[in-house]
């Protein structure tokens, strides 16, 4: 599987040689992080971040040849959570396949696919378009094994935002709820003078994720039209 710089990975700790941790990248050979990319700040004791056999969660910040370099500390909470819900999510896909087309045709299926993409994506394809899914297991076989994701129930994600209006626009109250009143696939709560929260709702981090974002840069083009000041920061859970 092509690995490629921004990526987010799950590694497992393989030895510390001095300054430089090597690691263990699932499906993608070995990766180093230099002591810098561990952790911001000081690091007193390397071991409190990484030991051997350890699993940890990287972001990719080149990729040349057969030479990996990684951090652990550019990864954010969001892309740790978002990488482990769905690898989580592709050890079910898994056992689905296994159920429906037996161990063995199942493994020869997963070596072929992540040659070039991870399962999981592979999965997120064929929901949208079922002949991904046909020209590797046949129609019966996707047919069946489709019926089966789908009808899981979704893991629901949420992400909460908390809004800052400030204004000195006589009819400024006014102009505030009626913006608030056009965001659309999200929930708006009134917390205290100018402060809301928002709070959106999606299937993967992801989703929930970019569903806020659009919203977001949507109030930020009206607090701007209307001469409001708008901070808007992510709600603590």
């Amino acid at each position: 599987m092509n690995i490629e710089e921004g990526d987010i990975v799950l590694c497992t700790v393989d030895r510390v040689m001095g300054t430089i941790v090597f690691v263990r990248i699932e499906g993608n050979g070995e990766g180093t992080i230099i002591t810098s990319e561990i952790a911001a700040g000081r690091i007193r004791n390397l071991r409190d971040y990484v030991v051997p056999k350890k699993k940890i969660v990287c972001k990719v910040l080149r990729a040349f040849g057969d030479k990996i370099h990684l951090s652990l500390r550019r990864v954010t909470k969001k892309e740790r959570e978002e990488l482990m819900n769905e690898i989580k999510q592709e050890k079910s896909y898994k056992a689905i396949f296994k159920t429906a087309l037996g161990k063995e045709k199942t493994e020869e299926l997963i070596k072929k696919i992540t040659n070039e993409q991870r399962f999981y994506d592979f999965i997120e394809r064929t929901k949208e378009d079922q002949k991904v899914l046909e020209k590797e297991i046949g129609k019966a076989n996707a047919k069946k094994v489709l019926e089966i994701i789908l009808s899981q129930k979704p893991k629901i994600t949420t992400i909460k935002k908390e809004i800052y209006f400030k204004t000195t626009e006589p009819e400024g109250l006014g102009i505030i709820k009626k913006i608030l009143g056009n965001v659309k696939n999200a929930e708006v709560r009134y917390i205290s003078a100018g402060k809301y929260t928002l709070k959106a709702d999606a299937e993967n981090i992801k989703l929930a994720d970019n569903k806020i974002r659009e919203i977001v840069e949507e109030l930020e083009k009206q607090a701007k039209k209307n001469n409001f000041e708008i901070n808007i920061i992510e709600k603590k859970k």
